[in-house]
């Protein structure tokens, strides 16, 4: 950014106040600082530190009646805290584009993703259909969606969560915005996916000299993609300089801390003890191991293959099917932890739905506490669920917007009739606490959360029905590194006083390596 230049986006004592109880509570207060053309400039804080909020007011995304914004945002020189509505559908998508933390709520689950993304083309640019197909084609190639062409037909949940945030990137430039806003845009990618991610966004400015604010939590990404870092803490500025400034001699204690907490390999170690379960089948990155001899697993996997119909044309007829897992075995004993480790796409996630019959099988077998997962009654199903918990990678997708946190953790609780409705409620504080979270919050809607915080709450909505099984679909993914230590270090004390076991699906090989050496592998066994 030329000095001489105006910026594109000055933001001048930005504060914002939710309402909560009655009385309004302010969660940034005066914040300020400017974004020039072709500069990126990083926003980095823990969980709750009103990093999402900010962007969400520059984009005027929050309701007003829960919502009060004060300040200016200034985008080349228009205040947008100005603009009705109807010119902010204007502004938004054509001089702004965002790309959101959680992808799967911010996809229309109705629609195939070409549509999603031609329809923005269409409507801005407007091209002919055939012209929007032939970009959106262009663009799902660019972030390196294989099959681009077949999968411009696919609906969102045939999709994995990386692949799906790869696509919500791909909707953000389509329409060559000036000002990129990326709120945790690699939170849930593999390490090979996020730099390719982020050499897509610095390509972009490169090209089109787009300004980019970058909301993070990751130190480590910082120090790649911003010339410039504004370090926020409870909702306040800490510091803010040039990255390389801030790095080599931060002036806060706090901006210390989040360096001093990047993640390393290794780093986190998890609780020590042998090593029991095994990992069968075809693994080129992990060896298999025998599981020890006297020992009866709760969860053997045989051969597991699940396959998804691909379905085309006016009357969905069915042209082939996506082979997600090929040939999958693997046993778990009781207070053991598997981890599923392996980029973005290759059938974790897929694995943990299989598991508990979210998605359906094409073959093998699943046996579960003495029990064919395969065979079971709805009615049965249902009971089983109860002891194999599952922990989704999108929180703001798995809970209902209607309910209090407190209606949320409470309600399979009182579902199962585990108890009472004192002692539900009496569970659920005792949880919150646990995760990191005031009981305090209970009443709140899983709105007025970042999304650190939200999955937390996911956290202790699946120990209140004391599972014996924990899957973990990229459960820490969206967590800041001290969170993520703590929440790590909560399910391994769980796991020893409760014997629980744990099948732990992550891209990040430091936080399977927490599991070590309880963990017997950093790879999925099988075919992915």
């Amino acid at each position: 950014m030329n000095r001489a230049d105006p910026p594109v986006l000055s933001i001048e004592n930005l504060t914002v106040a939710f309402r909560s109880d009655d009385r309004w509570r302010e969660v940034v207060k005066n914040v300020s600082f400017t974004l020039g053309a072709g500069e990126t400039l990083a926003i980095v804080g823990e969980s709750g530190s009103g990093k999402s909020v900010t962007s969400m007011a520059i984009m005027r995304l929050l309701n007003s009646r829960h919502a009060r914004i004060s300040g200016k945002v200034l985008l080349n020189g228009v205040d947008l805290l100005t603009q009705s509505e109807r010119a902010m559908r204007d502004i938004r998508g054509n001089a702004i584009a965002m790309i959101f933390q959680e992808p799967m709520t911010s996809l229309n689950p109705s629609f195939t993703i070409g549509h999603q993304i031609a329809e923005a083309l269409i409507a801005h640019r407007k091209i002919s259909a055939r012209a929007a197909r032939e970009e959106t084609i262009r663009l799902l190639e660019k972030v390196r969606i294989p099959n681009a062409a077949k999968r411009f037909s696919d609906y969102p949940h045939h999709f994995s969560g990386g692949m799906r945030q790869r696509v919500m990137i791909a909707m953000a430039l389509a329409l060559r915005p000036k000002l990129l806003i990326a709120d945790e845009p690699t939170t849930a990618l593999d390490v090979t996916i996020q730099g390719q991610i982020l050499d897509l966004i610095k390509t972009l400015q490169e090209e089109e000299g787009t300004a980019v604010l970058f909301i993070t939590h990751d130190m480590s990404v910082v120090a790649e993609v911003a010339d410039r870092t504004l370090v926020m803490y409870q909702g306040e500025m800490v510091e803010t300089g040039s990255t390389a400034a801030i790095f080599s001699a931060p002036a806060a204690e706090y901006t210390r801390t989040l360096i001093a907490t990047v993640p390393q390999l290794g780093a986190m170690r998890g609780i020590d003890g042998p090593r029991k379960f095994a990992l069968n089948g075809e693994a080129p990155v992990a060896q298999a191991r025998q599981t020890p001899q006297g020992q009866t697993p709760l969860l053997s996997v045989k051969n597991l293959s699940t396959r998804f119909s691909i379905h085309e044309g006016l009357f969905s007829r069915k042209t082939g099917a996506v082979h997600a897992v090929e040939n999958i075995s693997f046993d778990l004993l009781p207070g053991e932890t598997l981890s599923l480790v392996g980029e973005s796409g290759c059938g974790k996630s897929t694995i943990g739905r299989s598991l508990t019959r979210l998605v359906q099988p094409a073959s093998g077998q699943i046996a579960f506490d003495g029990s064919d997962v395969l065979t079971l009654s709805r009615h049965e199903l249902r009971k089983m669920r109860c002891a194999m918990q599952m922990i989704f990678q999108d929180p703001f997708a798995s809970l209902n917007p209607r309910m209090s946190v407190l209606e949320a953790l409470t309600e399979p609780f009182l579902q199962h009739r585990l108890g009472s409705k004192a002692a539900a409620q009496n569970k659920a504080a005792e949880l919150m606490t646990h995760v990191g979270l005031p009981a305090t919050m209970l009443k709140r809607y899983p709105h007025e959360f970042s999304g650190g915080q939200r999955q937390c709450i996911c956290i202790a909505r699946a120990l209140m029905l004391d599972p014996k099984m924990i899957i973990a679909d990229e459960s820490v993914s969206a967590l800041d590194v001290t969170v993520k230590a703590q929440i790590i270090n909560l399910l391994l004390d769980l796991q020893h006083s409760l014997n629980l076991s744990y099948l732990f699906i992550s891209h990040d090989m430091a936080v399977s390596r927490a599991h070590q050496p309880s963990c017997g592998g950093d790879a999925a066994g099988g075919d992915c």
